[in-house]
């Protein structure tokens, strides 16, 4: 069955009013602060109360395959092959985890038709819910979240339940790019001359600035000529469509302030700009859209493996030769072969996690586990984060702005159905403005940290989002947020988030059961200095409110303390030592689990080709690689590491010189 534009036209409609009726009813019929339920081995249990409409969105992807054809659907595409056909053994390249890097790879490898590429994602597929960007906040609290946590740790997360801190990871086709705030901001050209002086040649901005561009297909208006922009790639890149009256006083205020209007992507990071997304026409635009959807029916050689767990690399332990993969899937666990290369792409818990399991690990925690070692190496020994704090929010003069969910009417659909209005608002984010401390002893053109203006608080959506999404207590927001919820007034907020912490942290398995999470010891504040740029950052975020622009709109900071901040005069230094320790927030950024560097490096667990050292035929392409915390978000890293990883590959078979790996099968 087909269905013509009209038709589609009132699907679309309909599909949106179910949607928003959901959510209302979440908001409703479900406490968004009912404490999840913490175990030992598999750690938090959310209530997803959104997951049926999940699981009712990707039942009708599966059955509206007439749909496909049109040029842009928001109904995804139909269900990609989740089984490969029994008489295909063997593969060339096995590529697990669809993040990004993953997409990126999948895509690339394809290119060539005698090669056949698997790729296994341990999610389901995206439905209409994930390309809403207005709904990102809520999808932290589905089953495309992995839905990790930290462990308990001193001087931070205070204003968490069990003081744990979300660490958000996508468990979906498409990966983080699937629930993520879609900020593209690819880091500071100093980031990547810092990892080739350190010794992973190949890496410099110069470098690696073509494999950015590849990705790319830019429709920035006003950087239509941008050398530092290409307009052909896959990952469409595009200022969000909708802006409130606040963001516009925002960044006339941060000029005001001296500032500088820039192209964070461009020539200099230092000013402030709209933010630029990756969404297409105010839809999300992630990684399995853009590298996937467009080849899914015209490769053969590439197939697709969704909501299938691998829980080991095959490793040959006398020659030490990755051959292939071992998976669970529908409570059966079969493997699969590579007889060129398995590249892991699962992320900067998941390829860490896989790698441990495998015998690739630090030697003492894997006899600990009774694992035995193939390789000692130190995977999960650095974990770097952008810690980031979420506790300023401002009230204005204007109203009909603010995105609160109880406000939403049809006018708000028939807007989105054209590409604009609240619903392509990518989470609230509007602005970002790169601050440079006063204090910093790092180069003038190197940003410390970043501030993040967002079109509403965490009350927009009566806490069943962000702050459900951050693990937030209630008693916090109760006593903080709430009472914005019934203010006419609009309100934007601004979250702080430093760049390059001294601090870093590691993550170990809790046992040798591959369904067993992670557990996260990120050791935020170990040195004084972070916490202090956060505070500087939030005091110069509090300046700009002050500017002749804000004041023109009334803004004026919410100064309702948090309660276990009261003894301290609100606005204190002291006081905002005290909030960035409680609304401690991590965006999606932790890196260096799987750590690049050259063989004298004692933390490096790749090298400069992302070949994992000491174990033949085995790659990891995603963030873990990342040697050192970038002045930037990680998504468009991921991308760019996809594309690279891709040639580097490309190039090592060039000649098909290089023996296959004969496997023998019994």
């Amino acid at each position: 069955m087909r269905f013509t534009n009209c038709d589609i036209k009132w699907l679309r409609l309909l599909l949106l009013q179910m949607l928003l009726c959901k959510c209302v009813i979440s908001i409703l019929f479900f406490n968004p602060y009912a404490a999840p339920v913490y175990t030992p081995i598999y750690g938090f249990t959310l209530d997803n109360s959104i997951d049926h409409y999940t699981t009712l969105m990707q039942n009708i992807s599966q059955h509206m395959g007439g749909i496909s054809s049109y040029p842009y659907t928001y109904f995804g595409s139909p269900v990609p092959p989740q089984t490969a056909p029994s008489k295909i053994k063997e593969y060339d390249f096995i590529i697990v985890g669809s993040g990004p890097a993953g997409c990126v790879l999948a895509n690339r490898l394809s290119e060539n038709p005698n090669w056949k590429v698997l790729l296994i994602e341990a999610g389901g597929l995206e439905t209409i819910a994930h390309d809403i960007p207005a709904l990102t906040a809520y999808l932290q609290s589905t089953a495309s979240n992995w839905g990790y946590t930290t462990e308990p740790e001193p001087g931070v997360c205070w204003g968490m339940n069990d003081q744990r801190c979300a660490f958000p990871r996508g468990k979906v086709l498409g990966g983080t790019s699937s629930i993520n705030y879609m900020i593209y901001n690819r880091g500071n050209r100093r980031d990547f001359d810092r990892w080739a002086a350190d010794g992973n040649k190949g890496w410099s901005y110069n470098e690696v600035l073509p494999y950015f561009m590849k990705s790319e297909r830019s429709t920035l208006k006003g950087l239509e000529n941008s050398p530092y922009h290409n307009r052909n790639g896959n990952l469409n890149i595009e200022f969000v469509p909708y802006r409130t009256k606040a963001v516009h006083a925002f960044v006339k205020g941060a000029k005001q302030a001296g500032y500088m209007k820039v192209d964070y992507n461009g020539e200099t990071q230092l000013g402030v700009s709209y933010v630029q997304a990756n969404t297409q026409r105010g839809i999300r635009h992630s990684a399995a859209t853009a590298f996937l959807k467009p080849i899914m029916y015209t490769r053969p050689n590439l197939k697709v493996l969704i909501n299938t767990r691998v829980t080991k690399v095959l490793i040959d332990p006398e020659n030490k030769i990755a051959y292939g993969v071992e998976y669970v899937r529908n409570k059966k666990t079969k493997q699969a072969y590579a007889v060129r290369e398995v590249v892991l792409s699962a992320g900067t818990f998941n390829s860490p996690q896989i790698l441990m399991l495998s015998g690739v690990g630090p030697e003492d925690h894997l006899k600990e586990l009774q694992i035995p070692v193939l390789k000692n190496l130190p995977v999960g020994q650095v974990m770097y984060d952008h810690m980031s704090h979420s506790g300023l929010a401002f009230v204005v003069n204007t109203t009909g702005y603010t995105p609160y969910t109880n406000r939403i009417n049809i006018f708000h659909i028939k807007d989105y159905l054209r590409g604009t209005g609240i619903f392509t608002m990518i989470g609230g984010v509007e602005a970002l403005a790169f601050y440079k401390s006063p204090n910093s002893r790092d180069p003038p053109d190197w940003p410390d940290a970043e501030i993040i203006m967002l079109g509403g608080s965490l009350a927009s959506d009566e806490g069943a989002g962000v702050a459900r999404g951050m693990n937030i207590r209630k008693d916090i927001y109760d006593a903080v947020f709430k009472p914005l919820e019934t203010l006419q007034n609009d309100h934007w907020s601004a979250f702080i988030m430093q760049f390059r912490p001294k601090s870093f942290g590691h993550m170990k398995l809790q046992s040798k059961n591959p369904f067993h999470w992670p557990k996260f010891y990120p050791n935020y504040f170990q040195h004084d200095e972070d916490l202090e740029i956060l505070l500087e950052a939030t005091k110069e975020t509090i300046r700009i409110s002050q500017t002749p622009a804000m004041k023109a709109i009334g803004t004026r900071i919410h100064d309702a303390p948090l309660p276990n901040c009261a003894h301290h005069h609100f606005g204190t230094d002291d006081y905002w030592r005290c909030s960035i320790r409680t609304l401690s927030t991590t965006l999606h950024h932790q890196v260096g689990t799987c750590r690049m560097g050259p063989k004298t490096d004692p933390t490096a667990v790749v090298d400069r080709k992302l070949r994992v050292y000491g174990i033949q035929r085995l790659r990891v392409a995603d963030n873990s690689i990342i040697p050192n915390p970038i002045t930037g978000h990680t998504n468009a890293v991921s991308f760019m590491i996809g594309e690279k990883c891709a040639d580097m590959i490309k190039a090592d078979y060039a000649d098909e010189k290089r023996p296959k790996i004969n496997i023998t099968f019994y």
